[in-house]
């Protein structure tokens, strides 16, 4: 499982470190969700950690881009790359703004 350079925490998410350190080992986390880049549609998504213990998840993890306490806290953390992303390029393409390069 790989995490954005950069990771966006919500405000409720407590010892950042520790919940990826639990993510990567499978853990069942109950009240965190995460903000998913998903390549192949290259969009971003919303999970709860219990969607990465499914199989496909194991093979083919996500790039994760934040960590939130709740569905609406992983919302606003959308909300907010949009709103750096209009702020800095003009645009609201969020996977240009997330990945400069990849284009």
């Amino acid at each position: 499982m790989k995490f954005y350079k950069s990771l966006y925490i919500g405000d409720t998410v407590k010892n950042p470190r520790k919940i990826k350190r639990k993510l990567k080992k499978h853990a069942k986390l109950t009240n965190i969700y995460v903000v998913a880049y998903i390549e192949e549609s290259r969009r971003l998504e919303i999970y709860h950690c219990f969607m990465l213990q499914q199989y496909y998840y194991k093979e083919h993890p996500p790039y994760i881009i934040g960590l939130a306490g709740s569905k609406e806290e992983a919302t606003r953390i959308i909300v907010k790359i949009a709103e750096e992303a209009v702020a800095k390029t003009g645009k609201a393409d969020l996977t240009a703004y997330l990945f400069p390069l990849s284009e």
